[in-house]
C-alpha cells in the first residue's frame, strides 16, 4: 500500500510545478520531496518523472497519476468527514433546513425537544439535501421539497405562512387577510436572508420597493423608528428578534396573506435507513410546529 503522504506530495508537485514550491507548501525540505518522488516511482513501478539537469517534470503517466492522487485525497477527506459526522450523529440528532424559518423555530424549541440536538447554522441549498444526509452532515433536513428515492424519503411536517405587518391606521390593516395584489406599490423593510420568500414577494407583489437589510440590529432600529411594513411568518414569530421588532408601542398589526403562494409546505427529509431512530424526533417537531398566526 502506498503511503498517503506520497500521493499528497505528487498532487502538490503537479499543481506547483517545482520541487522548491512543493517543499514550501508542505513545509518540508526539498531533498525530502525528491526522496518521496523517487519512492513513489519505486512503489508503483513506473516512471512518473522526466529528470534533466536542473529540471524535473511529470511524464504523461505522471500526469495521469497526479489526477488519481487528487481523487484519492478527495476520497480520503470525504471518508474522514463522513466518519466524524457519523460519530457526531451517535451523540446528537443534527437538524437542518433549506430556509431560515424552520431554523428559527428549531432553535427556539430546542430546549423543549428533550434530546441532545444540534442545529446547523447555515441554510442548506436544495440541491445538497441528499448529499448532506448521505454524508451524515445532518440527520433531518426541513425543506419545501418532498424527496423520495432509494436512500431518502420525506414526511409532511407543516406549513409556513406569510403575513405582513401593517400600520394599524391604514385601510388594509382593518381586513382579516390581504392579497399580494393589494400590497402593490408599497415599500417594505426586509431582512435579506429570507430564503425562498425573497423570490415570492418580488414575483407576486407588483411594483413594490424592497429595502433589504443584512444586519438585524439595523432592521430593528428602522422598524422601531418608521412605519414601513415588514414580513413575518408563523415560524419567524417564535424568534425573540420578532418581539424586539414589534414592541408594545408599535402601531403595526399582523395580517395574513391569503394567496396560495404565501403558503409553503415543509417536509422532514431523512435517510430511510434511519427512519425508526428518527421517527420520535420527527413527531416532536411536527407536534410543536406553530399552526396558528399570532393575533
Amino acid at each position: 500500500m502506498i503511503d498517503s503522504y506520497l500521493w499528497e506530495e505528487l498532487a502538490v508537485f503537479s499543481r506547483t510545478g517545482t520541487l522548491t514550491k512543493t517543499a514550501e507548501e508542505l513545509n518540508v525540505t526539498q531533498p525530502s520531496v525528491t526522496r518521496s518522488m523517487q519512492k513513489l516511482e519505486d512503489d508503483i513501478g513506473v516512471k512518473l518523472f522526466d529528470r534533466k539537469a536542473n529540471r524535473i517534470k511529470l511524464t504523461p503517466t505522471g500526469e495521469m497519476a497526479a489526477k488519481e492522487a487528487e481523487k484519492l485525497i478527495d476520497a480520503s477527506e470525504t471518508s474522514v468527514n463522513r466518519i466524524k459526522n457519523f460519530d457526531r450523529s451517535q451523540h446528537f440528532t443534527i437538524l437542518g433546513s433549506t430556509s431560515p424559518g424552520p431554523i428559527i423555530m428549531l432553535n427556539e424549541l430546542k430546549k423543549n425537544i428533550g434530546q441532545q440536538v444540534q442545529i446547523t447554522g447555515d441554510i442548506i441549498p436544495d440541491k445538497l439535501v441528499e448529499p448532506f444526509l448521505i454524508n451524515n452532515e445532518a440527520d433531518i433536513i426541513l425543506s419545501d421539497q418532498e424527496i423520495l428515492s432509494d436512500k431518502v424519503e420525506s414526511q409532511y411536517i407543516g406549513e409556513e405562512r406569510l403575513q405582513v405587518n401593517l400600520d394599524k391606521f391604514t385601510f388594509l390593516a382593518n381586513q382579516k387577510t390581504v392579497t399580494f395584489e393589494q400590497l402593490k406599490d408599497m415599500s417594505f423593510i426586509v431582512m435579506n436572508n429570507i430564503g425562498l420568500w425573497k423570490n415570492i414577494i418580488q414575483n407576486y407583489i407588483p411594483d413594490a420597493q424592497f429595502m433589504y437589510q443584512e444586519d438585524r440590529n439595523s432592521f430593528t432600529e428602522i422598524t422601531k423608528h418608521s412605519s414601513f411594513p415588514f414580513f413575518t411568518t408563523n415560524l419567524s414569530q417564535t424568534n425573540p428578534f420578532f418581539k424586539e421588532s414589534l414592541d408594545e408601542n408599535d402601531d403595526r398589526i399582523a395580517i395574513p396573506i391569503s394567496d396560495e403562494s404565501a403558503r409553503v409546505i415543509n417536509y422532514a427529509t431523512y435517510l430511510t435507513s434511519q427512519k425508526s431512530r428518527l421517527s420520535p424526533m420527527i413527531d416532536k417537531i411536527r407536534q410543536q410546529w406553530p399552526n396558528n398566526m399570532a393575533k
